[in-house]
């Protein structure tokens, strides 16, 4: 039964019911000994504050896609395939540009929101420089399919979750593309492409957007990997100049690292209510050394660049941020 499907939802639902009304009609006619029936009575309570709070939790979990399957929640989900060291630069030395186009197949996306203004189409790529193994969703602007549009080539955003969180999060709890699609339509809104990958790549940790050999190339599989993919099977303009990251939380963090650490790949980074040092969160991947964290710290990259790189970010926050 899916975590985040209708019948796991009723289900809970159900048992909440069913919890409340026991304690009702059997709390005075139980019979026994005082001792048995004090430990029914105590395990019918138990029982009704664990439903309750299994439903709250599943309320919460679909509302803010925290969770996108068990294997996410019980920690057991692993999407890395390999973890080679890829070298400063990332690439371990593949022309990734000039590999050959992989046509990837795209289902349509279930979940709440996912239907909604076009649909998102979503994919599983095997990342060919990273080793990363996950699903990419993909949100088309109005006009991509409109004639007057066939031969235009269309910017991309790549929408970064924060931890812990779901690719679906942004089209499902903040309905990015139903706010979109209207401004789009009426000519408010430049079109472009949305693309949210998956980031949360092994088991109870944040990778903090970090290429870490051994363990996960995280960088790799969102700023070569799925850009590759995205232009080899869409309309999309090529990086640099046609790339923006944005994300929230942890994603706001990836989101402006990735942008500064790679001008030649992103122009631009939205960074919401992220932080500079990868210790702003607890699990995180890069933040398990003084190395990974200044490497992985977009203020420490921009005061010691020797050039500044030449992206725009805009950033969002608190002081503490």
């Amino acid at each position: 039964m899916s975590l985040t499907g209708t019948a796991f939802l009723y289900t809970t639902v159900a048992l909440a019911a069913v919890a409340l009304a026991l304690p009702f009609l059997l709390w005075t006619r139980l019979r026994g000994p005082r001792p048995l029936r004090a430990a029914v009575r105590a395990l019918m309570l138990l029982f009704t504050q664990a439903t309750a709070v299994t439903l709250v939790f599943v309320l919460v979990n679909n509302a803010n896609n925290l969770y996108d399957d068990w294997a996410d929640l019980l920690g057991t989900g692993d999407h890395v395939r390999k973890a080679a060291d890829l070298g400063a630069d990332g690439t371990g030395g593949i022309a990734y540009r000039k590999l050959p186009k992989v046509r990837q197949d795209f289902g349509r996306a279930d979940g709440p929101g996912m239907h909604a203004a076009g649909g998102v189409r979503v994919t599983r790529l095997k990342g060919r420089v990273s080793g990363v193994d996950a699903e990419v969703y993909v949100w088309l602007p109005p006009q991509y399919d409109d004639p007057a549009y066939r031969d235009r080539k269309f910017p991309v955003v790549e929408l970064l979750s924060g931890y812990p969180g779901s690719a679906k999060a942004w089209f499902g709890s903040m309905h990015v593309h139903e706010q979109l699609e209207p401004l789009m339509r009426a000519g408010r809104v430049a079109p472009f492409i949305l693309v949210s990958p998956r980031t949360n790549l092994i088991a109870k940790a944040d990778t903090g957007c970090a290429n870490i050999p051994g363990t996960v190339n995280a960088d790799s599989w969102l700023s070569i990997d799925v850009p590759k993919m995205v232009t080899d099977n869409f309309r999309a303009l090529p990086a640099p100049d046609g790339w923006a990251a944005a994300g929230y939380s942890a994603g706001a963090h990836c989101a402006a690292k990735l942008a500064v650490a790679h001008p030649d790949r992103y122009r631009a980074a939205i960074s919401l209510s992220g932080y500079n040092d990868p210790i702003g969160e607890r699990d995180s991947l890069a933040a398990q050394s003084v190395a990974l964290r200044r490497a992985n710290n977009p203020y420490v990259l921009l005061r010691e660049a020797r050039t500044p790189p030449r992206v725009a970010l805009y950033l969002s926050g608190e002081a503490g941020d």
